[in-house]
């Protein structure tokens, strides 16, 4: 058997230089060591997979450093950062609240709280998912978490801070971790394409980074499958062939069908993506997404907003220059509506292709409705 490690652990961050996308939390955190103003009890929240963990145990490998760098990062050679390194820590316990969750659990961490660690400066208690306590165990932890001994520190961690006691929360330095954003998780991949030499297109990556949704530790997930299916030849149509998604060039084509009144060319477009294996549901969900686009690039100020290369934003400018803010926005509603429909539809592709018909003549109906308010209007004056 080979000795293959995941990315998500191979390349898990063991400085805070190297956490991505967590620059405000990590600041701070270097700052507070530096500075020697560490607080007893720390809250790690935000989504799955963005670094919560991963920041935990820099920080408690930070705390305990025989020869911390004068930036607050740790040394990773001294006696205590090799050990924890290598898993034989003594100073350092993790406990999974999810699997550990009673109020005997919790007992039985505040009895090991009580033995001052034989070497080391402190002994950091990192507790996971810490939102699937018990009632009763939060409860038993309050007194403790409160006035802990003066050598121990406590990191909690959870996806789910409002699940999480008041009291607790008031007992505690509590720091939000944010969604990474698609750009930092798809260079943190290229970093890992050179490292292990694979061949790679930076489009291919951005989409990974579009799926991980602002999951670091899912984009790498996606990312190992990907390598593995392709064989170390990452190139865009191979990722978006294996995760299932659409091109972005089908929606492109759409709003040009749109725009040129042609219903016919635009339900063969439907049929062709269907015999792809795409249910029709799935495309006007992208195409929905698609005229936010459209309607995010009509101001160059809000263009940022767009998480994709920059080639594609120049084509959603240039698509949204050529239409009107009225029926961008009348097309956004439009297909909104129809993916609420073809949701719960018995026949999703009927109301597919119905509302792909009402937005070839949209700008018809647009005009009627203009021309009928005028009417009106010259009615009420005269």
């Amino acid at each position: 058997m080979s000795n293959y490690v995941v990315s998500a652990r191979k390349y898990r961050p063991d400085t805070f230089a190297s956490v991505v996308g967590q620059a405000h939390v990590t600041h701070t955190l270097k700052s507070a060591i530096l500075l020697d103003q560490l607080a007893h009890a720390f809250l790690f929240s935000g989504p799955r997979g963005v670094g919560k963990t991963t920041c935990a145990r820099i920080l408690a490998k930070a705390i305990n450093c025989e020869n911390l760098q004068s930036d607050g990062e740790p040394c990773n050679e001294c006696d205590s950062c090799l050990s924890y390194n290598q898993g034989k820590s003594i100073n350092i316990h993790e406990l999974d609240a999810a699997s550990n969750n009673s109020v005997d659990d919790i007992r039985n961490l505040i009895e090991q709280t009580r033995y001052v660690p034989a070497n080391g400066k402190k002994s950091v208690y990192i507790i996971d998912e810490v939102h699937m306590l018990s009632q009763a165990a939060f409860n038993a932890f309050l007194k403790t978490l409160e006035e802990p001994p003066d050598h121990v520190l406590f990191i909690l961690a959870t996806t789910e801070k409002h699940k999480i006691l008041p009291t607790i929360l008031s007992r505690v330095q509590k720091f939000d971790f944010r969604r990474i954003k698609v750009d930092d998780i798809a260079k943190h991949l290229e970093h890992i394409c050179k490292a292990e030499e694979i061949e790679y297109e930076f489009a291919a990556l951005q989409q990974i980074a579009l799926k991980a949704d602002g999951a670091l530790r899912d984009g790498l997930s996606l990312f190992d499958q990907l390598v593995s299916f392709t064989g170390k030849k990452l190139s865009f149509e191979a990722v978006l062939e294996n995760l299932n998604i659409l091109d972005y060039d089908y929606y492109f084509q759409a709003v040009e069908k749109i725009s040129e009144k042609d219903h016919s060319s635009l339900l063969l477009l439907l049929e062709e993506i269907m015999e792809r294996g795409f249910e029709p549901k799935d495309f006007i969900v992208g195409l929905t997404v698609h005229f936010r686009n459209l309607l995010v690039c009509l101001d160059p100020k809000t263009v940022s907003l767009l998480e994709t290369s920059e080639n594609v934003k120049k084509r959603y400018q240039v698509q949204s220059a050529s239409m009107s803010p009225g029926f961008l926005l009348n097309a956004f509603n439009l297909c909104s509506e129809s993916e609420k429909e073809a949701r719960y539809a018995t026949h999703p592709r009927l109301k597919v292709e119905l509302a792909l018909i009402k937005l070839a003549h949209l700008s018809e109906a647009m005009q009627i409705v203009a021309t009928q308010e005028t009417v009106d209007k010259k009615k009420i004056l005269s």
